[in-house]
């Protein structure tokens, strides 16, 4: 396993990682044409080279024999919480091909999100996790996190309760 920083090289690759893991994960939640909608928006080619070419924010590529199959990116934040600062962190995706998870492999990609993201020092770091995906809740509790709010996440027409989690810096 090979775990690197990506750049806007990998755009295309990321582009397609993206929307196979969000629609294994997610895909079985919404209408086919609200995640075709989202996934046209969220995880283009486009939108990724914006991203990786935006000094604040940064991407991590797992690869396994040369073939991209995890991935996080973390930034400053933007989740809809009054307490939201300046300065605060987000990790903002963190996702395995479910034919690869486990073997501690979300864990490198959080390792080195979290080690990107407190870089200058500590700081409050916050993730947005929809209210049902439990292992994901269990793991950053894991790592400090505590559900401070929540809002609708929204794919089309539909709307996902998410929870928010902080941790404090």
């Amino acid at each position: 396993m090979a775990l690197r920083r990506a750049t806007v090289a990998d755009a295309q690759a990321l582009s397609a990682l993206s929307s196979a893991c969000f629609t294994e994960t997610f895909g079985h939640l919404y209408p086919p044409e609200d995640l075709s909608h989202f996934l046209d928006e969220a995880y283009a080619v486009p939108a990724w080279a914006s991203l990786l070419s935006d000094p604040a924010y940064a991407t991590w590529l797992l690869e396994e024999d040369g073939v991209a199959i995890g991935y996080a990116t973390a930034g400053a934040c933007t989740l809809p919480h009054a307490d939201v600062a300046p300065g605060d962190g987000e990790l903002k995706r963190l996702y395995v091909l479910a034919a690869h998870q486990g073997g501690g492999r979300g864990s490198r990609l959080f390792d080195a999100a979290l080690a990107w993201l407190l870089r200058d020092g500590p700081r409050t770091l916050w993730i947005g996790v929809w209210s049902e995906n439990f292992g994901a809740q269990r793991f950053y509790a894991r790592h400090g996190f505590e559900r401070v709010g929540a809002y609708d996440f929204v794919v089309g027409n539909t709307r996902d309760h998410e929870f928010i989690l902080r941790r404090l810096g």
